[in-house]
């Protein structure tokens, strides 16, 4: 059963890729370019294997207004057009991830008790996005698995053996299986943008958002400043949730585009079941940080059909006893076909 669920998600993730590549052109004779899109986030990069030790998703957005017609519908509630105003374009998307969570001390069998859970999250979703000049606005629906049905053991200690590092030796004290779910909203502007010499381009992109389910609850605002050329052609690095992130998607520039960022986010949690425990089982736990911040800074180029992006992220203290704030890095690589 556990190998049939992981095909399904995986064949239903591209099965709309495969569809928009026969889509053929449209009314202007340009093809319709979707965004297939591959993020890693893993602690290894900044040399720590602790808490959010690995994230990894596969994403696929459609072109601008390449939708069904009952997503169209849907938008049309979610971010309505205001007379007078830009009509937004609208995109949807797909996805499918897995994030996994340890204590700091890997070696050790027994149940740490002031250390974060083991626990696992693999999860399908469902996205859409409305984009103007100015605005974005995404809804995104995640549902999927915590617990030893989400591969999270399995996956980690085949890389551990292949990299030859130390095993997770304490995987039997994982969070219990628990079928998950995540309505996660977003909106972010994009603002001061600036040009000099028309070689140099500055903006300031705000956000606020949040989630609400059974695995994360929070409200969230930030922002991230860029500095670089073609800056338009996105909103900002995508990342994996509940961190600050832009979309995979993204407008191919004419023909090259750069751009170096920093910024910031605050979430203030109200439930996370990596550090609460299971919902409705008894599980291990620890007392969580009801505000946690994210601090990011990189630099993506983007060429054509492909954008490539790197993101250093600095993690506030998630929950008491927690040693030190978390650091870790993010790959991501989204290609236009």
């Amino acid at each position: 059963m556990r190998q049939s669920l992981f095909v399904f998600v995986v064949f239903s993730c591209f099965l709309p890729a495969a569809g928009a590549a026969a889509a053929g052109p449209d009314g202007a004779g340009a093809p319709k370019r979707g965004t297939l899109s591959l993020q890693l986030e893993n602690d290894r990069f900044s040399d720590t294997d602790r808490h959010y030790t690995h994230g990894s998703r596969l994403s696929w957005v459609s072109a601008k207004d390449d939708i069904p017609r009952w997503a169209e519908r849907l938008m049309g509630w979610v971010s309505p057009h205001v007379p007078g105003k830009d009509k937004s374009k609208h995109r949807i998307g797909y996805v499918f991830g897995q994030d996994i969570f340890t204590p700091e001390n890997i070696a050790r069998e027994d149940l740490i008790l002031d250390d974060r859970p083991y626990a696992g999250w693999l999860y399908g979703g469902l996205s859409l996005h409305a984009e103007t000049k100015t605005r974005l606005d995404t809804v995104e629906l995640d549902v999927g698995l915590v617990g030893p049905e989400s591969f999270a053991e399995d996956v980690q200690t085949m890389v551990h053996d292949i990299i030859d590092v130390q095993r997770p030796n304490g995987w039997d004290n994982q969070l219990k299986n628990e079928p998950g779910r995540a309505v996660i909203v977003d909106r972010r502007w994009r603002l001061l943008s600036l040009r000099r010499k028309a070689l140099l381009e500055f903006d300031l992109i705000p956000s606020v958002g949040g989630s609400l389910g059974n695995v994360r609850t929070h409200a969230s605002f930030g922002g991230t400043i860029r500095i670089g050329q073609s800056l338009p052609f996105d909103f900002g690095p995508a990342r994996i949730r509940p961190s600050l992130s832009g979309p995979a998607a993204f407008d191919a520039p004419r023909p090259f585009g750069w751009y170096i960022f920093g910024g910031a986010e605050a979430r203030l949690v109200l439930w996370n079941i990596f550090l609460d425990g299971n919902s409705f089982t008894e599980s291990h736990d620890v007392s969580k940080k009801p505000l946690v911040g994210d601090f990011q800074f990189g630099a993506a180029i983007a060429y054509r059909q492909a954008r490539l992006t790197y993101t250093y992220v600095l993690r506030t203290r998630e929950f008491d006893h927690q040693s030190d704030p978390d650091r870790f890095a993010a790959i991501s690589l989204p290609v236009k076909f």
